[in-house]
């Protein structure tokens, strides 16, 4: 009898064991599930922040005089695609997740496709599913900040050194437009090359390269997203936090006429590492947050830019247009010291 009893403890404990181990993987599933999500809703955030980071660093191909200085008050619009504000999600997407093979966890509800916002988006009624610890639980799909266009302003400042040198920094602290917050910070080394010709006045063609290193964050909220059973849920997500450090290179040639105006173009490219966070609450939030941790993209871009310089007596109006996967404006306002 008391074999047969340590054997039914013995059962049980293995049951209960085996139960457990298996709620412990679904949860590691569905967080992997959840990040495949929040990865979709993301990423064209991310390829938009490589376009705000990179652009505006010149303005011309000569260098300032050594030692001047200019300052200079920007602007930045990115103008969102419609291709950028959605994507297409199927239940088949969420087995795809798993290397190792086996069922999904999560599913669209009614439907085996769907197209839902991203981060740059507007608003959506998919809802998804999924079972867990015997409780149906359900959640809508990210809402989007329903951004056609997102702008922002920051200050930089530009000094000439030797050798037709320039050397440029920029800052922006946290700012809030609309529920999207902003902060940046950077430096460029801009080098003239048209030195080295033989004919180098300033009404001639001007060439130089530089190179740029931007810090870029970005956050976007949106409505709260529930993974709710009715009495009970396993977390909600609010905002999604876009971090970049990026590198660019670029060529640029720029022609003067007369004292008043300028043109300028440049071809370049962009290297970006992106970071994402989720914020919010509840068990699932820190399981998604470090797989995202883990998730780190790097994502190359190649860009055109082109714009002019209007001169005036004691400042400089300068625009700068940029296509490529999505098409920028900056604008900025210089004061020379």
């Amino acid at each position: 009898m008391k074999k047969n009893y340590t054997f039914f403890i013995v059962l049980f404990f293995m049951i209960t064991t085996s139960s457990v181990f298996a709620q412990e993987g679904k949860l590691d599933r569905l967080a992997d599930e959840m990040l495949f999500l929040a990865d979709q809703f993301a990423s064209p955030a991310a390829e938009g922040a490589a376009y705000e980071a990179g652009a505006g660093w010149f303005t011309s191909a000569t260098a300032l005089k050594p030692w001047k200085v200019d300052i200079s008050f920007k602007g930045n619009a990115l103008f969102v695609p419609s291709n950028k504000q959605t994507s297409t999600i199927s239940n088949r997407d969420f087995q795809n997740v798993h290397s190792n093979g086996g069922d999904a966890v999560i599913s669209i509800i009614g439907e085996e496709n769907a197209v839902v916002p991203t981060a740059l988006g507007g608003e959506t009624s998919v809802r998804y599913g999924f079972e867990f610890a015997g409780k149906n639980y359900e959640f809508n799909a990210f809402q989007g900040a329903n951004k056609t266009v997102l702008a922002y302003p920051f200050i930089q400042a530009n000094v000439g050194l030797p050798y037709e040198t320039e050397f440029a920094v920029r800052f922006l602290p946290q700012l809030t437009v609309d529920g999207v917050s902003f902060s940046t910070y950077g430096a460029a080394v801009k080098h003239n090359f048209s030195q080295y010709f033989k004919f180098n006045d300033e009404d001639d063609f001007q060439a130089a390269a530089i190179i740029a290193y931007n810090k870029f964050d970005v956050e976007y909220e949106f409505g709260p997203v529930t993974l709710d059973a009715g009495d009970e849920n396993l977390g909600s997500l609010d905002l999604v936090d876009v971090n970049s450090d990026l590198w660019m290179a670029s060529v640029l040639g720029s022609k003067r006429y007369g004292d008043t105006f300028e043109v300028f173009g440049a071809l370049g490219a962009t290297n970006s590492n992106f970071t994402y966070a989720m914020g919010g609450n509840g068990t699932l939030l820190p399981l998604i947050n470090k797989r995202l941790d883990d998730l780190d993209k790097d994502n190359t871009q190649f860009k055109a830019d082109v714009g002019f310089n209007l001169y005036f007596n004691r400042f400089k109006v300068s625009t700068m247009a940029t296509v490529g996967k999505f098409f920028h404006i900056n604008a900025g306002l210089h004061f020379r010291i």
